[in-house]
């Protein structure tokens, strides 16, 4: 609701709101979802803690989450869940696949590692070498590809983890600098000089 005035001293209409409006302010429920077992459901529950005289206060009882890498078989790989400890007991019974299909769980869309013989043979074949997907736009031509003075960066791991481009040839003047530099502390003969 708003009221006018007519002000005596400017002639200008002036509009304002009632000084006794109260603004609403949300309140907002925030649900801790992350304490509670993959597998079966177990949440926090609701308990008193009783003093010496017997009086009551309340407080939560957590349940025991362990984040737990779990091998499926059927799958071949090893999955990341966060379970309680009776979870973990009642998996060794009842086994993964029949768990997770209960609870509702598609496994094959959880984090995981691959543990199939064939994984497990292609990264021990190329070991070092970086994943790089094919270049649609290189140059098809073999001739014209000799003829060019620009090589091709390519991908290798440095002594971080990190990827780095490089291009042929020029790995002594990346590579070589550290491990001379490491050299060199070694190589150095300390000097002392004695002066009367």
């Amino acid at each position: 609701m708003s009221l006018s005035m007519r002000s005596t001293l400017a002639g200008q209409t002036l509009a304002f709101k009632p000084a006794n409006v109260q603004t609403r302010v949300a309140r907002v429920l925030t649900v801790d979802a992350k304490k509670v077992c993959d597998l079966t459901g177990k949440k926090r529950n609701k308990a008193n803690s009783v003093c010496f005289s017997n009086k009551k206060s309340r407080k939560w009882q957590e349940p025991n989450l362990q984040n737990k890498k779990v091998f499926w078989e059927e799958g071949q790989r090893w999955v990341k869940l966060r379970i309680c400890t009776k979870a973990i007991k009642t998996l060794e019974k009842n086994g993964l696949q029949s768990m997770a299909a209960e609870a509702g769980i598609n496994l094959w869309k959880l984090p995981f590692e691959d543990a199939r013989p064939q994984r497990k043979a292609y990264l021990a074949e190329n070991e070092g070498k970086v994943p790089v997907a094919q270049n649609l736009r290189a140059m098809r031509n073999p001739e014209k590809l000799a003829a060019s003075k620009k090589q091709p960066k390519y991908p290798v791991y440095d002594e971080g983890g990190r990827i780095i481009f490089i291009r042929p040839g020029s790995e002594d003047l990346i590579f070589g600098k550290k491990e001379e530099q490491a050299a060199a502390p070694e190589q150095q003969e300390l000097k002392i000089t004695l002066t009367e």
